[in-house]
């Protein structure tokens, strides 16, 4: 599939325009140092609020970039987590890109069946057998569910993560796929890739 130039004006628009607005605070905490009548916690706190922000906005931004070259089913994809989040369905979506990743999952059911948002969102809808597993993304099918992915060993600080996410890490670690993660316990969406968890927003606005 051919790869494009990963021109989201939208979402790269917003992106830049946060960025710009903490460097403004940044300015501003920096001139108020010398203000001892002038405290920079709360200042410090808004900077972090919009930094989180500017995070989860370039997640959304750079996952589009990495989905596109490889499924034209993204924008599928990105509605359908955004219906799982608002939900709390739990979900674990494997975007196959340069690696073929048989070798590296237990397969699970296979699907073969064209790739859309709401086929997508019944698989993880709770109580289907197959919303366990991963479904395996390739090209532009839905190829197979209930997939079992490689667990990673990783710790974030003290805790432990949830198994999904570490299937999401364990098999990134192992491959170049993308994999998306819906926790049903926050609704909380993030993707892996190269060994790393990255939040993204999930936000109607927010996704091209």
């Amino acid at each position: 599939m051919e790869k494009n130039n990963c021109d989201f004006s939208p979402l790269k628009e917003k992106l830049k325009k946060g960025l710009e607005n903490i460097s403004i605070e940044v300015n501003m905490g920096l001139k108020t140092l010398d203000n001892d009548n002038f405290c920079l916690l709360g200042k410090l706190a808004t900077i972090k609020e919009q930094f989180e922000k500017a995070e989860g906005m370039a997640a959304s931004f750079y996952l589009n970039c990495y989905l596109s070259p490889f499924t034209d089913k993204y924008l599928d994809i990105s509605t359908s987590i955004q219906h799982l989040s608002n939900q709390r369905h739990g979900a674990l979506i494997v975007i196959e890109r340069e690696d073929h990743l048989d070798s590296f999952i237990r397969p699970g059911t296979v699907i073969g069946a064209k790739l859309t948002h709401s086929l997508l969102e019944s698989i993880f809808y709770p109580g289907n057998p197959l919303h366990d597993g991963a479904v395996l993304v390739r090209n532009s099918q839905i190829f197979s569910a209930a997939n079992v992915l490689p667990l990673s060993n990783i710790i974030v600080g003290e805790k432990k993560l949830g198994t999904r996410h570490r299937a999401a890490i364990g098999l990134s670690e192992k491959s170049d796929a993308l994999v998306l993660v819906v926790s049903e316990e926050t609704g909380r969406v993030s993707f892996a890739m190269n060994g790393e968890l990255h939040p993204i927003i999930t936000t109607s606005s927010l996704l091209v």
